[in-house]
């Protein structure tokens, strides 16, 4: 049974930082690779990030280049992945979702050809 579970999500500071953990079991986890998507009120869900199954490749989206990481950690049946964003601004403010796509994609930021998905971990940036 295919399970995610992610965390970290809640309320920051402006300028302040978040480390986001989704812990993903249930498969051949090592065969997929793996993306952060985030979705605001009233907005199309957008890609933030991306880790090869290997996690020796990674992207990211405009919007957060420069002040993110993403990685991953793969023991066993679990995959657990990892997105820090520094330097939290209110555009950030977003449910958060890890997603999981076999195959290397041929455009990482469709959220259509992702397999699976968390449930979303909520994010609020706020003074």
């Amino acid at each position: 049974q295919v399970q995610f579970v992610e965390s970290g999500g809640g309320l920051v500071q402006p300028w302040g930082s978040l480390r986001l953990s989704c812990a993903a079991s249930g498969f051949t986890l090592d065969e997929y690779h793996f993306a952060w998507f985030r979705q605001a009120p009233g907005k199309e869900r957008e890609e933030v990030a991306y880790v090869s199954k290997t996690g020796d490749t990674s992207f990211y989206a405009d919007s957060v280049g420069g002040r993110s990481l993403i990685s991953r950690d793969n023991v066993k049946n679990t995959v657990t992945v990892y997105l820090q964003i520094d330097s939290l601004e209110p555009m950030d403010a977003a449910v958060y979702y890890c997603a999981a796509v076999w195959g290397t994609p041929h455009d990482w930021k469709i959220p259509e050809i992702y397999d699976y998905w968390g449930q979303g971990t909520q994010v609020t940036v706020s003074s």
